[in-house]
């Protein structure tokens, strides 16, 4: 979930610094093995359904902590998927062969920034997921991709948010991107204490260039009940954005005044939208 010393404008957005990364955008393809079945007893009418917890780009698995430890106190299984970060199709494909293997019975998922867009490409492939949550997330419709729903809230100078570094196999033009302290503070990690934000800086995950450029082909939440938790200070993805998303997606949506990683300020508000959907309640 420092100012600049050599700069005078305020650092950009989030959403700018992606659509100036788009000049080098790649499309990677992705593919899972599922041949392994689940192992999937009949559950009961009253079965909790197992919680999945999907982190997005500059995140990892801890960012959810608090929202697992909740469930879990409620009796829920919760299981959280390590998301590769790589490519749209790849990331989806990696999360369905996850729940084929790791989950039985019925899957409410539950997917932050990126990871969103991750689970909307997903869920489609396994009937056993019932609901979505997405929290301060990217929602594509067929043909979007992270960065064209970013351009629509683009402004500002992207020039000195992120280092794009190199890694092995990278198509011609992908890198992996980080993001620089100054841009992690102010538009990812907004509204954290400095400690936690330099905790959370030092453990990013970086995103490749073409993961954010790759466009969703189906996705789940034409098809499946969804909800949404939006943080009205969210400095990465602004609130008119996240409610346009919600709304189009038929979404119930729930507002937290909070920055980009609303589950780390907001932790029981989101506990609760997600048992909502878990229980298929408004």
């Amino acid at each position: 979930m420092s100012k600049f010393t050599k700069r005078s404008k305020r650092v950009a957005s989030i959403a700018t610094v992606l659509v100036a990364a788009s000049v080098a955008a790649v499309s990677l393809g992705g593919a899972a093995n599922a041949t392994t079945a689940k192992a999937s007893p009949t559950p009961t009418a009253s079965a909790k359904p197992t919680i999945v917890l999907v982190h997005g780009a500059w995140a990892d698995s801890a960012s959810f902590g608090s929202i697992g430890y909740r469930l879990r106190h409620d009796g829920y299984t919760v299981r959280d998927f390590a998301n590769p970060l790589r490519s749209l199709s790849g990331d989806a494909a990696d999360l369905n062969s996850f729940l084929k293997v790791e989950t039985s019975g019925p899957v409410v998922l539950v997917g932050h920034s990126y990871g969103g867009a991750v689970i909307t490409e997903a869920a489609t492939s396994d009937p056993q997921v019932k609901g979505l949550v997405y929290v301060d997330a990217f929602a594509p419709d067929e043909g979007e991709s992270v960065l064209s729903l970013a351009a629509t809230a683009s402004t500002g100078d992207p020039s000195a948010a992120f280092d794009q570094v190199p890694y092995t196999g990278a198509p011609t033009g992908d890198a992996e991107l980080y993001l620089k302290k100054d841009a992690f503070d102010a538009e990812l990690a907004n509204g954290l204490p400095k400690t936690e934000q330099e905790e959370l800086y030092a453990r990013q995950e970086p995103v490749t260039l073409s993961a954010l450029s790759e466009k969703a082909t189906t996705p789940a939440w034409k098809t499946i009940p969804s909800w949404y938790v939006a943080g009205t200070k969210d400095q990465s993805i602004p609130i008119a954005l996240q409610e346009k998303m919600a709304t189009r997606a038929h979404s119930h949506l729930t507002t937290v005044p909070s920055g980009h990683l609303s589950m780390l300020q907001f932790p029981g508000t989101i506990t609760g939208v997600i048992e909502q959907a878990a229980s298929g309640k408004h």
